[in-house]
């Protein structure tokens, strides 16, 4: 998770929302991503979408049944959609999003793959302060 924090601080420095991802396999990093979005002028380059393209490119397939992603914020609808069709099976985040996390859509149901692990407030008040930060220094 610090890795991905770290990913989150260059989508800060860059002035983008700061959200980051890794996606680790057989405990090794395989792939970095953090958000994009202004950068691209794409709304789908969330940090999880920039990850797991890279894994997928990476590994030269489009399942990762045995990665673990490592994400700074609960993921959104669009982003639990590709982690669902990715089959990863842990999945990781810090900070929750009453906002536009996926529990906002689901409630208690999960988007996720059947097999996958989720686990949550993970350096959640790291994650969360730098999500304030952003915003403060915005308004």
């Amino acid at each position: 998770m610090k890795e991905a924090l770290r990913q989150a601080r260059l989508a800060y420095d860059a002035g983008e929302v700061p959200v980051g991802a890794v996606v680790v396999w057989d405990n090794k990093i395989i792939s970095r991503g953090y958000n994009q979005v202004e950068l691209l002028n794409d709304s789908t380059a969330h940090a999880e979408m920039i990850a797991l393209t890279a894994a997928f490119s990476g590994l030269g397939s489009k399942y990762l049944p045995e990665a673990t992603l490592y994400v700074t914020l609960e993921p959104c609808l669009m982003c639990s959609g590709a982690l669902y069709w990715s089959k990863v099976t842990r999945i990781v985040y810090g900070a929750d999003d009453a906002k536009n996390g996926y529990r906002k859509s689901t409630g208690d149901n999960s988007p996720f793959h059947p097999k996958s692990e989720i686990t949550s407030g993970i350096l959640a008040a790291e994650c969360a302060q730098l999500m304030k930060d952003f915003f403060l220094q915005r308004r």
